[in-house]
């Protein structure tokens, strides 16, 4: 379990950054001619932004450098992603970035001209724009909160200014807090943030587990005001901008691109805190009594079931498991998932530096790169299914739509990942028949998919809006705040069912959605749509599959209330989110019966 370097992991279980740039010196080529591309639109168009004629002609124009210069910073920023500790990787990364930030500083005369064409112009380039006409849309919508075209080439140029908060909290999580490692029994186990959360998390020995869980959390509090600082300087800046941009308040604003009122912000995360809890609480009684524990801890909710049917899989086995999986999605879909093992799309590799987690990262019309760190588990198989979602979700939209309207909402942008997740559950219980591999499977989809997503990131969505009301009244945060809302959050949704020991409260550090505006409670939204979508296709089929594959290909093209009517939902009401949650508690009661008829273990 020992983390290899970089440079020690096989290559094969590396991605291959080569499909975007054959060499290095390609990317550096096409960044100068980046550069002459810019150049020559802002000579253009600059200062003649004041007919319908000149608006869509820029904008179509914009388009075609925008795809090449996002090419640009994905080789750069990918690279450094499985690897903090390469300062080359940095110092590159940073050049790039300085080049990128400064030719968005140059281009930021676009949308303040544009608003300040006639309105008949810019209804008229609304009537004739094609590619660009929702864009041009929501710039209208935006109209209210632009500042001044001055004021925002000054905010553009002073973009990588406002990422530093995000960038020093992954520097720190990922190349300098260092862990011991810790012993139990006699026996010493290395320890790292991949480890920990990939493995020790779910860690069939109760001994080793809450080990770990002791050691790590000792380990990320001696890091913990100086995470505290960074994030305070986040949400600072996020609800001063709000206030700059003349929105009621950081919620607003934060929702504003989303599309998303808040009392559909609100009702996600109250409804499941209230009415999940109670089945999430069963679980939790049915994991204790399954193990014989004296208590239930935060450090014990992750165990599997049944550890003896969590069996080891191979990267090899895993292509199998998706590619059958999601074969109901269709020749193109498999034919994608091929591609992504045969062409080295995945990043499998565990390695010193290496983001943590999982995440999917499309390139405009060509492919996508997926990012975890493989320890042979189903977890991990299950994490592919999840990004390969996104991917799908890229080659879709990609095919369909504008460069401006290939991606959707945030508030859906978690549906097709999830939708894939439980596409493999429902491939898994349909293989066998035995009882005890079928509650594996239903244990997997609550302590995999909806614990991740209805749990976890619901938790944090909770935690955040404590925060971000703090920020709102003119207040800040530190460690001690942060770690005391977090300990309320986890205490409000365990109830006394589950024991929050020392360091659960500082869950909070762990994470870098909290660096991303409201983003954690988006996945319980995706995964909602998602469970009712894969219920449609259990009972109709081809007809359901086909609305999926619409709602795939809309991208941005309509917003959340109007992607989720494609799928054949209506998110206006709750009836979707209550569903869902009811469809987790027959998960759950169907486990404890059949853990009741396999083990005689009755709650």
């Amino acid at each position: 379990m020992q983390l290899l370097t970089r440079k020690e992991v096989p290559v094969e279980e590396t991605w291959d950054l080569s499909l975007i740039f054959p060499e290095e010196k390609d990317m550096w080529a096409a960044l100068e001619k980046a550069q002459e591309d810019v150049k020559q639109f802002c000579g253009t168009y600059a200062g003649k932004l004041n007919t319908a004629e000149n608006i869509v002609s820029c904008l179509d124009e914009m388009e075609k450098i925008m795809p090449a210069v996002y090419r640009i910073w994905s080789y750069a920023e990918l690279a450094m992603e499985v690897d903090y500790t390469d300062n080359e990787l940095r110092e590159r990364e940073e050049k790039v970035s300085d080049v990128l930030t400064r030719l968005q500083s140059e281009t930021a005369f676009v949308d303040s001209e544009i608003l300040l064409a006639p309105d008949e112009e810019l209804e008229k380039a609304v009537k004739i724009a094609k590619g660009c006409r929702i864009y041009l849309q929501d710039l209208v919508a935006r109209k209210a909160h632009m500042l001044s075209p001055e004021t925002e080439k000054v905010l553009a140029a002073l973009g990588r200014t406002f990422d530093v908060p995000y960038n020093v909290y992954n520097t720190t999580k990922l190349a300098d807090i260092s862990f011991d490692p810790f012993t139990v029994n006699g026996k010493e186990y290395p320890l790292s943030y991949s480890l920990f959360e990939d493995n020790y998390e779910l860690e069939a020995d109760t001994k080793v587990r809450r080990a770990a869980f002791r050691a790590f959390s000792d380990t990320i509090k001696k890091y913990e005001n100086t995470t505290a600082a960074v994030y305070n300087a986040c949400v600072t800046y996020e609800n001063t901008i709000s206030g700059l941009r003349k929105f009621g308040n950081v919620f607003d604003s934060l929702l504003f691109d989303q599309k998303v009122t808040r009392d559909l912000y609100d009702r996600q995360i109250d409804v499941i805190t209230e009415r999940l809890a109670p089945h999430m609480r069963r679980y939790a009684r049915l994991l204790q009594k399954k193990y014989g524990l004296e208590k239930m801890t935060f450090a014990d909710l992750k165990k599997s079931l049944d550890p003896d049917y969590d069996p080891k899989v191979t990267i090899e086995e895993s292509h199998q498991y998706v590619r059958d999986a999601l074969a109901i999605l269709g020749q193109d879909y498999v034919d994608m998932v091929d591609r992504a093992y045969k062409e080295r799309w995945i990043d499998f590799a565990r390695n010193i530096g290496k983001s943590t987690g999982g995440f999917c990262a499309g390139i405009y019309k060509q492919n996508s790169y997926i990012l975890l760190n493989w320890n042979d588990r189903m977890s991990d198989v299950f994490t592919i299914a999840h990004e390969l979602g996104h991917a799908g979700q890229s080659m879709y939209g990609d095919r369909s739509q504008s460069f401006f309207d290939t991606e959707p909402s945030v508030y859906l942008v978690e549906a097709p990942s999830t939708m894939n997740e439980l596409l493999l559950a429902h491939y898994l219980t349909h293989t066998k028949t035995d009882k005890r591999f079928r509650r594996w499977v239903l244990a997997s989809q609550i302590s995999n998919t909806y614990y991740h997503n209805f749990v976890t990131h619901l938790r944090e969505a909770w935690y955040q809006r404590e925060v971000y009301k703090i920020i709102s009244e003119g207040g800040s945060v530190n460690a001690d705040v942060l770690s005391d809302i977090f300990r309320r959050n986890l205490e409000l949704f365990w109830g006394d069912a589950v024991e929050i020991p020392e360091g659960a409260e500082l869950t909070w550090m762990r994470q870098p959605h909290y660096y991303m505006g409201l983003y954690s409670y988006t996945y319980s939204a995706g995964l909602t749509v998602a469970t009712q979508a894969m219920l449609r296709i259990e009972q109709e089929g081809e007809p359901a599959v086909e609305d999926w594959k619409k709602f795939l290909s809309a991208g941005g093209t309509e917003d959340p209330i109007g992607l989720a009517k494609i799928a054949g939902f209506d998110i206006t009401t709750d009836g979707p989110l209550n569903a869902t949650i009811d469809y987790i508690g027959s998960l759950i009661d169907e486990i404890c019966e059949l853990t009741e008829e396999i083990d005689g273990i009755k709650l």
